[in-house]
């Protein structure tokens, strides 16, 4: 194995680890799961049904409450169908500008909607906002027969994806959180399925918006207001999902960010909205007075290149294959942490893009802090003769540099 050391100014509280979806384990009950504080703040969460504060950077929880018991969440259920929809983008399966009709079956949702029409065309773009800033139940009915070809299918993906998560709390059966049997999540889950949401950089730009309309240029526009207020009145919030049912009463999961530092709290079982909202605020409150998070690399950043023989280019990309963060609690004393790459021997054409290649492990002292993957940035193949030689020639005239 190729080792390289270098050192990093870094503070870290004894809780600090990676958590994230090439680990999904820690997310199950029987596994090792973030450590929380040693002193569980009391005040907080004190209505709810149950409750969790996580650091999105490493998962390590900060504050929970009954945090896997099984609960109706209403529509934060959407956290999930908007992290389909996501991650359908970002493979290719769909685009924002895509036009999506509405089925009958879709106009009949009820509840929170923005009232489409049988037939009705928007764009992804548009039907999307209004599940995020409307909780539009027929939207997201919509944009799942769009993605899955059925409800149905699409809910068999979000159980699949709960399970890749490893979501060992949740059921779901419909896409919106539509009263139903067999429908159930855990404040500890929708903490994950919402961190992984998160990673979804642009989501925010919809989370994050209070108001606005659609149908604007039609002859009925709709006002689309955020069900999440907190959107508008704390420092830092852009998502994510509110839901209420009578069954599944108040439930929230937010998120909010300060000076590079995200947090994520789930509530469930809130007896009002203003409670729902104040119990937020508070456990944000306590987490951004007592901690600060660093990510030292995100998932997808180039941490280092390095040769790569006969191949068709010289030095090949290796990118984090997830988030790794550190955190620290405020007022403790900084001291260094090492970062250790270490990489396989001999690195040869072909490589497939997303390919294991080593590893970077962060370190306090002996202590290992953090570790992932080093994967290929990108495809490489066999250089042939031709490009061999002039890689050879072009060492002579730079003497090897």
């Amino acid at each position: 194995m190729k080792k390289s050391f270098f050192n990093t100014a870094a503070v870290v509280c004894a809780t600090a680890l990676i958590f994230g979806p090439s680990a999904p384990a820690l997310a199950e009950k029987d596994a090792k799961k973030p450590d929380a504080p040693q002193a569980q703040p009391a005040a907080l969460a004190k209505e709810a049904g149950s409750a969790i504060l996580l650091d999105a950077a490493t998962g390590t929880v900060l504050f929970e409450k009954n945090s896997h018991e099984k609960l109706p969440p209403a529509s934060v259920t959407k956290v999930m169908t908007m992290l389909l929809i996501m991650d359908a983008v970002k493979d290719g399966k769909v685009k924002f500008e895509d036009k999506i009709r509405t089925s009958e079956y879709a106009a009949s949702m009820g509840g929170s909607q923005i009232f489409l029409e049988p037939g009705e065309e928007m764009t992804l773009d548009e039907m999307f906002k209004g599940i995020a800033v409307a909780s539009a139940n027929d939207a997201a009915v919509a944009v799942a027969e769009h993605i899955a070809g059925s409800e149905q299918e699409f809910v068999a993906m979000m159980n699949k994806r709960a399970q890749e998560l490893g979501c060992a709390d949740t059921h779901f059966n419909n896409v919106n959180g539509l009263p139903t049997d067999n429908h159930y999540t855990s404040a500890h889950d929708l903490a994950i399925m919402s961190r992984e949401l998160l990673k979804h950089e642009g989501v925010t730009k919809y989370t994050a918006v209070y108001e606005d309309h659609l149908r604007k240029s039609s002859a009925k526009p709709f006002w689309l207001v955020n069900t999440n207020k907190l959107v508008k009145f704390y420092n830092g919030m852009d998502g994510l999902k509110t839901g209420y049912t009578a069954e599944a009463k108040y439930c929230l999961s937010a998120t909010a960010e300060r000076n590079g530092f995200r947090l994520v709290a789930v509530v469930m079982g809130e007896p009002t909205s203003p409670t729902r909202n104040a119990e937020i605020s508070q456990m944000m409150d306590y987490g951004f007075a007592n901690y600060k998070s660093e990510v030292l690399y995100k998932q997808g950043e180039v941490v280092e290149k390095v040769k790569i023989d006969k191949g068709k280019i010289a030095e090949l990309p290796l990118v984090a294959n997830d988030t790794v963060g550190i955190l620290m609690k405020k007022g403790e004393k900084k001291e260094a942490y090492q970062k250790l790459v270490a990489l396989k021997e001999d690195i040869k054409a072909p490589v497939k893009k997303g390919q294991v290649i080593g590893q970077v492990t962060v370190k306090q002292g002996e202590k290992e802090v953090a570790k992932v993957d080093l994967v290929a940035g990108v495809d490489v193949g066999e250089a042939n003769m031709w490009e061999l030689f002039k890689r050879t020639v072009e060492k002579w005239m730079t003497f090897g540099e």
